[in-house]
């Protein structure tokens, strides 16, 4: 299944790139109630509220995310919610629990961009699509997003929503990725992001970076977790550093059938 954003220089195709409010040449005061209007002011408030505040202001980050629009990663009943600073169940009904598939909160999602920022040519791994939305923001700045999800049901919604979008270089695979993702064909990758919690990160994800590559992770349990970037320094260092404190939900192997978040 491939879909894909193009990098920067390329063409985003409309529903994307399209930003701006048409104003009629004479002033309609019914024109503010509108959704285009809504949405144009929640994504607005969303990126000037939330993520400049928290220290997110990398402007290609901040352009980015007035590109790539939130709102076709949801639950069309989630709509009104997708610009909110809170977690969003991807499956409809279904509660949030400490292994739950969420949509995490814009300011967690921004930062993570921030930590391992790709600059148009990195082959990147994301464990866990969740929504799709973490893999589309990847996309935005990469060569190819491999984005593996374990709950099959999940990873079908991501992909319906890279399609609606025309992402054009982001894949979604069915599997478990925490052991690393097809370690059998020697395949590297520049950036790994696990989009939730785990205790640990295994040996054989952490071989599948290329020197140089960086992972990040949340590393923790319920209690804490903190936000942390791994950077592959040379064939046998491992660097690691402490970004932030956050709470998430897990990501869990495949002998525990749950499903990974975004």
């Amino acid at each position: 299944m491939t879909v894909l954003i193009g990098s920067p220089g390329s063409q985003v195709s409309n529903t994307l790139s399209s930003n701006t409010l048409n104003t009629p040449s004479t002033f309609d005061p019914n024109s503010l109630n509108t959704p285009s209007w809504s949405v144009s002011t929640a994504r607005h408030h969303m990126i000037e509220q939330q993520i400049r505040p928290w220290g997110i202001l990398e402007p290609r980050v901040l352009e980015v995310l007035s590109i790539i629009k939130r709102e076709l990663f949801v639950q069309e009943a989630q709509t009104t919610l997708a610009f909110s600073d809170i977690q969003l169940p991807i499956l409809q009904d279904h509660p949030i629990t400490k292994n739950s598939a969420v949509m995490l909160e814009p300011r967690i999602e921004a930062r993570i961009l921030q930590a391992i920022m790709p600059h148009g040519k990195e082959e990147v791994l994301e464990v866990g699509s969740g929504s799709g939305y973490m893999a589309a923001l990847l996309g935005y700045f990469s060569k190819f997003v491999t984005t593996v999800e374990l709950n099959p049901a999940i990873a079908e919604f991501a992909t319906v929503n890279l399609n609606k979008c025309r992402i054009p270089n982001v894949r979604v695979e069915v599997g478990d990725a925490l052991q690393g993702w097809k370690v059998s064909s020697n395949t590297s990758y520049d950036l790994i992001c696990l989009s939730g919690g785990v205790c640990e990160v295994s040996q054989a994800l952490q071989n599948q970076l290329k020197v140089g590559g960086k992972l990040f992770v949340f590393i923790g349990d319920e209690r804490l977790m903190s936000a942390t970037v791994i950077r592959r320094v040379s064939h046998d260092y491992f660097q690691q550093k402490k970004l932030f404190e956050a709470l998430v939900p897990s990501l869990v192997d495949s002998s525990v059938r749950h499903s990974f978040v975004f």
